[in-house]
């Protein structure tokens, strides 16, 4: 069939970067957002990389569905086609960087300058002032072709601080202006990373707080006619006339945990469910007593052990996954939803609690992270691609079904997470971006074995 070209669509938009973590790149792009979206814009937020927290406060700040971009996780043909989207409907995209600029493979900047992407630099300021001048300089000519937006201050003393900040930069018209260091600015985090901001009260008015501020800068004050000088052509691939219609999940029901405990849920895995024909519920394990009526169960990951006493309470719910797995049904466990199916769960106080017990052995709370990095799942002849991020160890007699490797990485004894298969439960430290493999996906969640007598 004859490939069709999309027409190409273009759309101001900016990845907003900084020199290292802890700048301040959320509380910026979520302020940026939530400033324009009050104005009556239509803003699209992304994430780079597989981070699953922040895009909390994106998707808060401007009411709309924020994904992941990243060149070897989702892969650019899937970046582009996301961004080529968002180009024909939104007023303005907003990418938040990862880490720093030029850190990890791939970078925010190989990201940028893939797509011809502007790159607003966030700068913390607070213990510095002519030195300012020589970090923008040098994040926007450490590499040829990167196109720069300009550069923000971030927690500055006060005006003549911020004048001494402006001073300092070698091309003045980059200055987009200073947010002064503000408390109230500064988004909660635990362990994992920013606090979702579903579960605070006051999360809206602390995005309005921090919009407010933005409001006052230069860049807080541009017109969407300035803001088109950081105009991008996003131009999709080109698809065929007949693209396949193949649903293997049609007809079935996939029950997914929601809730603070369970809430690692890239919006872009339920898309691709129900893209394979399934339908989707939802249940909480903290506040549901039995699983709704489905073929197949999915605990991705979140904060089990948090809420640990509540869910090892939970018999109803206990019993009705025991049930759901006798009967053969699938279940696939992410990281946290791995860590409540163990027999026992020992909590960073010491403290041990029983869990649901469809696996055997325990999981413990560790105070430095465990694990971290891209892996990739191979079953069969499909690549599931994604990342493992936790702060527990696991302890079983189980014997690995098979292992995730590190991009890159053949070398025996560096393998990555273990995946445990026991009966129609999957279960490992992994988490998967659906869509790099739809068909491994399908496969997991069609996967029935013969009910228990």
């Amino acid at each position: 069939m004859k490939p069709m070209t999309p027409p190409t669509h273009h759309c101001p938009a900016v990845l907003i970067a900084a020199p290292a973590s802890g700048q301040g790149k959320t509380t910026v792009t979520a302020a940026l957002a939530r400033l324009h979206t009050r104005q009556g814009r239509h803003v699209r937020v992304f994430k780079c990389g597989p981070d699953f927290l922040d895009p909390f406060w994106h998707t808060l700040a401007s009411g709309a569905p924020v994904h992941q971009l990243d060149l070897w996780m989702t892969g650019e043909a899937d970046c582009r086609a996301r961004l080529a989207k968002a180009a024909q409907e939104a007023d303005l995209i907003l990418i938040e960087g990862v880490m720093g600029l030029f850190d990890g493979e791939p970078s925010a900047a190989d990201l940028a300058q893939r797509f011809d992407l502007p790159v607003l630099a966030v700068v913390d300021a607070s213990a510095m002032a002519g030195t300012f001048g020589a970090l923008a300089y040098g994040l926007q000519h450490y590499r040829p072709g990167l196109r720069m937006a300009g550069v923000l201050a971030n927690r500055v003393a006060s005006e003549r601080h911020a004048g001494m900040l402006q001073n300092s930069l070698r091309e003045p018209e980059q200055w987009l202006g200073a947010l002064m260091r503000n408390p109230a600015l500064t988004l909660p985090e635990r362990h994992l990373g920013l606090v979702a901001a579903t579960e605070l009260t006051d999360a809206m008015q602390r995005l309005d707080a921090a919009a407010d501020a933005l409001a006052t800068t230069v860049l807080g004050q541009m017109s969407l006619d300035d803001w088109h000088r950081w105009s991008v052509a996003f131009a999709p691939a080109a698809v065929t006339e007949a693209a396949s219609q193949d649903c293997p999940l049609q007809d079935l029901t996939i029950a997914v945990a929601r809730d603070a405990a369970f809430c690692f849920i890239y919006a872009a895995n339920i898309d691709c469910l129900q893209q394979l024909g399934a339908s989707v519920v939802y249940f909480s394990p903290l506040a549901d007593n039995a699983l709704p009526p489905c073929d197949a169960v999915w605990l991705p990951g979140g904060y089990p052990e948090l809420h640990a006493a509540r869910l090892a309470v939970n018999h109803g719910l206990r019993d009705s996954l025991h049930a759901h797995v006798v009967l053969g049904k699938p279940l696939w466990a992410e990281c946290g939803g791995m860590m409540s199916l163990f027999e026992e769960l020992v909590a960073q106080d010491g403290v041990s609690h029983s869990m649901w017990g469809l696996l055997p052995g325990k999981v413990t709370m560790q105070k430095r992270l465990s694990a971290l990095g891209p892996q990739q799942l191979t079953l069969d002849d499909q690549t599931l691609r994604g990342h493992t991020f936790h702060y527990s160890t696991c302890e079983t007699p189980l014997a690995a079904h098979a292992r995730t490797t590190r991009p890159g990485v053949e070398i025996i004894g560096h393998e990555g997470e273990a995946v445990y298969v026991q009966g129609s439960v999957w279960a490992t430290y992994f988490h998967a971006w659906f869509a790099s493999s739809p068909t491994a996906v399908a496969r997991i969640f069609q996967t029935q074995i013969e009910a228990h007598t």
